[in-house]
């Protein structure tokens, strides 16, 4: 078994309320997350992306013109994945896009705190995406499956 291997003390499943305690710190601590989103034809697209989570929201940035930005602002939906195949949080939200310039006060400098890099700061145009979770899933083997959604609607189950 290795570090990454997500069982309790007995070889049983996490609880929910560990799942959840494991995301919120995932939330917290990890650099980038992977952005999935698609088209108006459906055709998708996954990318990762530097990000910081706020307490209620994931805030990345990426160009307006690459397609996960254009595909974000377009259709104001995505799909983000922290973890291994073995430690999975997924969520599933709503975007709001924001320039530079309508950044709620804060959210450039924190953002550019947590791993040193200011998009606000680069030669080219970065946007801003506010991503508000409607629903989280975490587990990590077939054992956590059940029991994997730990918010709906936007409201914790936990």
């Amino acid at each position: 078994m290795t570090e990454n291997d997500q069982v309790v003390e007995g070889g049983g499943p996490r609880s929910r309320a560990e799942r959840k305690a494991n995301a919120l710190r995932m939330l917290a601590e990890e650099i980038d997350v992977w952005v999935a989103t698609a088209d108006s034809g459906g055709v998708p697209c996954l990318m990762p992306l530097t990000f910081r989570w706020d307490g209620e929201a994931v805030w990345l940035a990426t160009r307006p013109t690459n397609p996960t930005g254009a595909n974000m602002a377009a259709n104001g939906l995505a799909r983000l994945c922290l973890g291994t195949t073995r430690d999975v949080v997924h969520i599933e939200g709503t975007v709001r896009a924001f320039t530079a310039g309508e950044l709620p006060d804060g959210v450039g400098d924190a953002f550019a705190a947590k791993d040193g890099w200011d998009p606000r700061q680069d030669t080219a145009r970065y946007d801003f995406y506010r991503v508000e979770p409607v629903a989280l899933r975490a587990w990590g083997t077939v054992a956590e499956l059940n029991g994997r959604l730990l918010m709906r609607d936007g409201t914790w189950l936990v």
